[in-house]
């Protein structure tokens, strides 16, 4: 599913218009009465009632990720610095497991994360070395850390929900069905125009699924400043 929600928009949008136009054109089309047409209404409006506040959300979701990841990064900077009063091998050993955390972060593996953090903590709970005032202020600023954490979680999980989807597609095929089948006359236009309707509202659920999955355009650079750390070696934050 992720492969598909990788392709451009653009792309899709040339697809989804003829495949609409194509329909337009070649389906039966049906006069509506007064009752089928007031259905019509009220199921639009529960459509874009119910899609509005979800695509709203979502580009909100991704702000909040921006900069909560953005905190993140700075917070593992500050790790690595302080960690350099410990020797080679500590260090390493540290960078090591920091490294770890961080991949599991952008591949969204939270268990993993998790796991990974509870890592590091482990490295400063059980160090027997020399420099354990080091430790006790990596070991600070770990646990400080972990409402920034909780907060990545939460945003990183709040996706679009199976229910939701199934609310939202079952509302999008009504409202597909009575404009690809209703009766607008004669005119080429009004064909056409139905055919970009269908396309247009097909649209707006595949930007809803690839902003959910973040792998939207605005959602493109929100894992930059973690690549940056791991590019410049931790010498550099975003």
């Amino acid at each position: 599913m992720k492969g598909i929600l990788r392709i451009r928009l653009t792309f899709w949008y040339g697809i989804f218009l003829v495949v609409f136009m194509s329909l337009a054109f070649l389906l039966p089309k049906t006069k509506f009465d007064g009752a089928q047409l007031t259905l019509f209404s009220v199921n639009s409006f529960l459509y874009g009632f119910y899609l509005a506040p979800l695509l709203s959300g979502q580009k909100s979701r991704i702000e909040e990720l921006t900069k909560i990841i953005r905190n993140e990064s700075i917070s593992l900077f500050t790790l690595r610095l302080r960690a350099r009063g410990l020797t080679e091998t500590e260090q390493a050993v540290f960078k090591s497991l920091e490294s770890d955390y961080i991949r599991a972060l952008m591949s969204t593996n939270l268990q993993k994360a998790e796991k990974s953090y509870e890592a590091m903590i482990a490295f400063c709970l059980d160090y027997a070395g020399k420099n354990k005032e080091v430790v006790a202020k990596l070991l600070d600023k770990l646990i400080d850390n972990q409402q920034n954490r909780t907060l990545l979680a939460m945003q990183l999980n709040n996706s679009i929900f199976s229910h939701e989807w199934i609310v939202l597609l079952v509302l999008f095929s009504i409202t597909l069905s009575f404009v690809l089948f209703m009766d607008t006359g004669d005119g080429v236009f009004t064909t056409l125009l139905a055919g970009l309707l269908c396309a247009g509202l097909t649209m707006l659920l595949l930007i809803l699924a690839k902003l959910s999955a973040l792998l939207h355009k605005k959602a493109k650079h929100i894992w930059d400043p973690m690549k940056e750390l791991l590019d410049s070696n931790f010498r550099r934050v975003y």
